[in-house]
């Protein structure tokens, strides 16, 4: 197995920076993500890796391997596009086992590294057909099985279910991670789904504007954000963040909202200077619906099933709440808001990084 590291790698068209010094290490074996908004540059990096866009500084090696001068073809890669990029008039085996023909590979090799690519993605009884006459799932199957074919070093995937239906996506999700398990070989994948990032990933990389902001495990990023950033878009709904400060009252310390809430802070609070501009952070399954607590105005009430969505409104601030229970109730509705502050996060408001805990 190889492993992929990048060292302050950059890209600019013209007199646009794309990638400001981008570096990470994804070990050999791992499944990291590469995950972030629209625009970020996390595509421009797995083509860069890939070898399809010119680096402009910095180094990409895979394995001991300096890749940076050298031809896609022979960086011993598969990628798998949104796409699917299937060739319409190949059947479902010639499509998987073109790259070793170009390899000139003999038939009967190819063959039966086609049967067990096929074997492993329940495309055994699709061979024979064209893509048009499969799903869009079967056609996604098919581009992964023509990388898998290969047996390459790294597999590179971007974004290769966005164009799937909700409920097809999970199902692909697992059957891909299980896959992974399975080969064992070193992947990367970019995707803008942060749920789909959380559930597949060994190893979360968390881009914007061309910047790392976090590396680490999926629960390690989720329960401690690195940034505002972070804490904002890695979980489905996203942080509430509150602007406020920090006081000291009778040998206590308290946030004190820009609403006009005050929350007693755990001793463990980071130790913040008194009065320091500060945002708290509680995620929406911290916050609870009770008799006592704040007083809040609902907004929206979302039923998924198994939870329920509460947005409510605490002065000019919305805070989204994620319940087990049964809510009915009207926009407008009074409700009771209690916080969890022992869970809660504290961001410095300047920087947006987050403030360690004592």
């Amino acid at each position: 197995m190889t492993g992929v590291y990048l060292q302050d790698v950059r890209k600019r068209y013209g007199g646009l920076d794309v990638l400001h010094g981008v570096s990470a290490s994804i070990e050999a074996g791992e499944f990291a993500v590469l995950v972030g908004p629209s625009g970020c540059g996390k595509s421009t990096l797995l083509r860069m890796i890939a070898g399809l866009e010119e680096i402009s500084a910095g180094t990409i090696r895979i394995g001991d391997k300096v890749v940076n001068a050298i031809p896609p073809k022979d960086r011993d890669i598969a990628m798998v596009f949104q796409n699917y990029a299937l060739y319409p008039h190949m059947t479902v085996a010639e499509n998987m086992g073109f790259s070793l023909m170009l390899r000139r590979d003999s038939n009967a090799k190819i063959a039966a590294r086609v049967k067990l690519a096929a074997d492993s993605l329940g495309l055994s009884g699709h061979l024979g057909r064209y893509p048009r006459e499969l799903s869009g799932g079967q056609r996604q199957r098919v581009a992964m099985g023509r990388a898998i074919v290969r047996d390459p070093q790294v597999y590179l995937f971007d974004e290769p279910l966005s164009n799937l239906d909700a409920k097809l996506r999970v199902a692909m999700r697992a059957e891909l991670r299980e896959l992974q398990q399975k080969l064992k070989t070193t992947t990367i994948y970019v995707t803008h789904d942060q749920i789909e990032a959380m559930t597949m990933a060994d190893k979360i990389i968390v881009m914007n504007g061309g910047r790392i902001e976090q590396i680490g495990k999926p629960l390690a990023v989720y329960d401690r954000p690195a940034n505002t950033f972070v804490a904002a878009f890695i979980g489905s709904p996203a942080m509430n963040l509150l602007p406020g400060r920090v006081e000291d009252r009778a040998a206590k310390r308290w946030f004190v909202s820009t609403t006009g809430h005050d929350f007693a802070l755990p001793d463990s609070t980071p130790h913040v200077a008194a009065a320091t501009a500060v945002t708290f952070g509680i995620r929406p399954e911290d916050i609870h619906l009770g008799d006592a607590g704040i007083p809040a105005s609902v907004v929206l009430v979302e039923p998924t099933g198994a939870e329920t969505l509460l947005c409510a409104n605490l002065a000019d601030q919305t805070l989204s709440v994620v319940t087990r229970e049964r809510v009915e109730a009207a926009p407008g509705t009074q409700v009771r808001l209690i916080l969890d502050v022992a869970k809660a996060h504290l961001f410095d408001t300047a920087t947006g990084i987050r403030l360690e805990r004592g």
